[in-house]
C-alpha cells in the first residue's frame, strides 16, 4: 500500500521521457517519410522536379506498365 501512496504523491511531475520519445519518433517519421516521398513516383506537375542532394537514390526492381524494367 505504501508503494501506491508513493506513486500517487510523485504523479504530478511532467513526463519528460515520454514527451522526448514522442518528439524523437515524430522527427524520425518525418525524416523517413520525406525520403520515401522523394523516392516515390512524382505527383502530377512534379515529374521534372530534381531530387535534393541529401536524399539517397533508391534502385527498384519494379517493372513499368508496359512490362519493361524501369531504369532511371
Amino acid at each position: 500500500m505504501s508503494l501506491l501512496m508513493e506513486v500517487a504523491t510523485t504523479g504530478g511531475k511532467f513526463p519528460t521521457y515520454f514527451v522526448a520519445v514522442y518528439v524523437v519518433g515524430f522527427i524520425a517519421a518525418v525524416g523517413i517519410g520525406s525520403i520515401a516521398w522523394y523516392n516515390s513516383k512524382r505527383p502530377a506537375g512534379w515529374e521534372n522536379a530534381e531530387r535534393p542532394n541529401f536524399i539517397p537514390e533508391m534502385k527498384s526492381d519494379e517493372k513499368s506498365e508496359d512490362g519493361s524494367s524501369k531504369e532511371s
